[in-house]
């Protein structure tokens, strides 16, 4: 039987989704506010509606069997109502009213006694200014905030004009080795599977994730840690689902857990080709109650994300991409997006190969290469 499946979203993931949907029998239904959003003509029926909207997500659930997200920024207040009506929402909004607040998720993981770094909560600027002796230190907004926005580094006291005079969580500042993302599937019925951890480098001045290496090189009793600390995460919010659990590895080898994405999400994307079973089929296997995939890898990878170039606002037109597309085992992902901007994420490029250095330079390669202009 065909199943109905909605998606609040219809950005680059919703597109990946999509892409992986054609695989299964399911009938595909997006809400975005976009009519030009990158999903937009990938599934068989779209509508126009904001996914902050209780009415407007509340009759779209209505309409399918299965409800997922690929961005936590909904109405939540919906997805209980139809929850409670019998709807199969993956993941729960329960994890959602936790996950989509800063502050509420901090206070998760030290229930559940995860470790991570030590924080304060700030009601308001004025507030904030009370800590300076907590800095250095970063200031998340509780709410809104994503891909980099909504977080401030506040390394000294003249920094706090940068706070937010919001609800937020002063966190501690800690001096990473490598930050870490570590992608655990759950089905209906609990059985886990664990991709393998991913190495992220992210660009200093966007906060954005530059590219990533998988596998991370991890020595045997961290990659132990980082495992059992992500399946700690993933199990106590007690639904299935795909969690990516960014954490980072300090100067001492210990783990913290920065934050958790209930999605799939972008240290997952180059799991399309290097993996047997990519994370957008993996949520399709659970979203669908079928077993879960095989998270091996096929080859090593990096993941290069395509990010919109300083200077250019506008059309976007893809300088480099017939020189990248000569790359042996380089595959592109062109998210659709018809307007480039600076620090927008227009694409990805993720590149298989056995030797590490070779994925190194070109990922470099790429980066310098294919660059979307106006």
């Amino acid at each position: 039987m065909i199943k109905k499946a909605g998606i609040l979203g219809g950005g680059q993931l919703g597109r990946m989704l999509l892409q992986a949907a054609a695989n299964y029998p399911v009938e595909t239904y997006v809400l975005e506010n976009d009519a030009e959003c990158p999903a937009a003509h990938l599934c068989h029926h779209f509508e126009l509606g904001d996914i902050r909207d209780f009415d407007a997500v509340y009759t779209f659930g209505k309409k399918v069997d299965v409800l997922t997200i690929e961005i936590e920024n909904v109405n939540v207040e919906a997805l209980e109502k139809l929850e409670a009506e019998g709807l199969k929402i993956i993941p729960r909004p329960s994890v959602l009213r936790t996950i989509k607040n800063k502050i509420l998720q901090k206070q998760y993981y030290q229930q559940h006694q995860i470790p991570g770094a030590p924080f304060i909560i700030t009601q308001n600027r004025e507030e904030l200014a009370q800590h300076a002796d907590f800095l250095p230190a970063v200031h998340k907004i509780g709410e809104g905030g994503y891909d980099g926005k909504g977080v401030q580094l506040l390394r000294e006291q003249a920094d706090i004009a940068k706070g937010f005079d919001a609800p937020a969580v002063l966190e501690k500042m800690v001096d990473i080795h490598k930050e870490i993302a570590q992608t655990v599937a759950i089905s209906e019925s609990g059985a886990t599977a664990l991709y393998p951890p991913v190495e992220m480098l992210f660009d200093p001045t966007l906060n954005l994730l530059d590219y990533q290496l998988c596998p991370a090189e991890l020595s045997t009793q961290t990659l132990y840690r980082v495992e059992a600390i992500a399946l700690t995460v993933a199990r106590n919010f007690k639904s299935p689902g795909l969690f990516a659990v960014e954490m980072f590895i300090d100067k001492n080898g210990d783990v913290q857990v920065n934050e958790t994405a209930p999605r799939v999400h972008n240290s997952g994307h180059h799991t399309i080709e290097a993996h047997y079973s990519s994370q957008f089929d993996m949520l399709w296997r659970i979203m669908l109650n079928y077993p879960l995939g095989s998270t091996d890898a096929i080859l090593p990878s990096i993941m290069v994300n395509i990010i919109g170039t300083d200077g250019h606002s506008g059309p976007v037109k893809y300088e480099g991409l017939e020189e990248v597309l000569k790359i042996e085992n380089a595959f592109i992902h062109l998210y659709g997006k018809k307007e480039t901007r600076p620090g927008r994420k227009m694409g990805h490029v993720t590149i298989l190969s056995n030797e590490k250095q070779e994925l190194l330079h070109q990922s470099n390669r790429i980066k310098h290469t294919l660059l979307p202009k106006a």
